[in-house]
């Protein structure tokens, strides 16, 4: 607060609140108001008839038709595409058009907010009248695995500022850091529009924190080249997000794998992300130990031979972000093989001409 003395008043001046924080809590609003639609409409949908259940297919998904429709296939797929290419196309142009970072709110925003807000009314819409999302035609693991590829992309862009384990950084080139960071929006766009359309609005417990989980990570998006869209204690929340999503719904399915979500997902924070928060060393010891504890005083009743469920999901998650470096880098290095033939290509059709 700044105190401004004339020669006869004094003048107290408030600092202007930033607008990109502004628009964040706004689109917190609004993603808790389609998630409120999603639950209201959802009752709408209780005699649309499922997918039976065959066997112990792990691949089964409840929420589709038994039967696939025309209407249903070409309103899902027709509806994903327009805003997957929507949303490419307004990175694209803040990409090559905006590029600084600001404290405010660039016109672009404004108009990507607006335009996922219409999706998401329109796949309200479209679930009312064909209900079937793109579970009809593709596998439920494509649409996980999709977030989890999000994640691990995170954890991998993150490794300058927090390192990977325990605040030791990885030895990962710059070069592969630099494309990590420029082209994640393509790739969080693509993950965040297609589990979005992937399920019907469903308003079941699981599917209604799916849905707000999503709506985060879009809002995420359409934040770009603000600084609150660096904001570490935002982008901290958007992580951690996942432990409350995959734990209530093991909670809410019965099947008793709650503390495999719980607990694999809190080692992920206490190895990793907790190390990009500034805390002191002995908040970091203090939240280990209160992990620890936990994990102790639940497998004490559940049985220690089921540890392997703390562990699962870093077995997965920690070599994924040196598979994902290995496989950028390698990337990059065949275009660099690559590129010296393009650029000759270029200059013998120059000269024909």
């Amino acid at each position: 607060m700044a105190v401004l003395k004339g020669a006869h008043e004094e003048v107290t001046r408030t600092p202007a609140a930033r607008r990109d924080v502004q628009a964040l809590w706004i689109g917190i609003l609004i993603s808790l108001l389609c998630t409120a639609l999603i639950w209201w409409t959802g009752e709408w949908l209780q005699s649309v008839p499922h997918l039976p259940k065959a066997g112990h297919d792990a691949s089964w998904y409840y929420w589709k038709l038994p039967a696939a429709t025309l209407m249903g296939r070409l309103s899902s797929w027709g509806l994903y595409a327009v805003q997957q290419i929507a949303n490419w196309g307004l990175i694209w142009y803040a990409q090559t058009h905006v590029k600084k970072y600001t404290t405010g709110l660039h016109k672009i925003n404004i108009i990507t907010l607006v335009v996922n807000v219409v999706f998401v009314i329109l796949h309200v819409v479209q679930t009312q009248l064909w209900y079937d999302g793109l579970a009809q035609d593709v596998s439920i693991f494509s649409s996980q695995g999709s977030v989890i590829v999000l994640l691990i992309w995170v954890m991998l862009m993150e490794n300058n500022r927090r390192g990977v384990f325990f605040g030791k950084r990885l030895p990962i080139s710059q070069r592969i850091m630099h494309f990590a960071r420029k082209y994640h929006a393509y790739y969080f766009s693509w993950a965040a529009v297609y589990t979005f359309w992937y399920h019907p609005t469903e308003n079941t417990p699981g599917h209604l924190i799916g849905f707000f989980y999503m709506f985060m990570i879009l809002l995420q998006g359409n934040l770009f080249f603000t600084r609150v869209h660096t904001n570490k204690y935002w982008t901290f929340f958007l992580e951690v997000l996942v432990l409350a999503h995959g734990t209530l719904v093991a909670v809410q399915n019965a099947n008793s794998l709650w503390p495999m979500f719980f607990f694999g997902f809190g080692a992920v924070f206490v190895i990793t992300q907790m190390y990009g928060l500034g805390l002191k060393a002995w908040e970091r010891w203090s939240v280990l130990a209160v992990y620890i504890a936990g994990v102790i005083y639940v497998y004490s009743g559940r049985g220690f031979t089921r540890l392997w469920e703390v562990i699962a999901i870093p077995l997965i998650d920690y070599p994924s972000v040196i598979v994902l470096a290995l496989l950028i880098g390698l990337g990059l290095q065949v275009y660099t093989w690559l590129r010296p033939a393009t650029r000759q290509q270029s200059v013998n059709q120059r000269s024909a001409n």
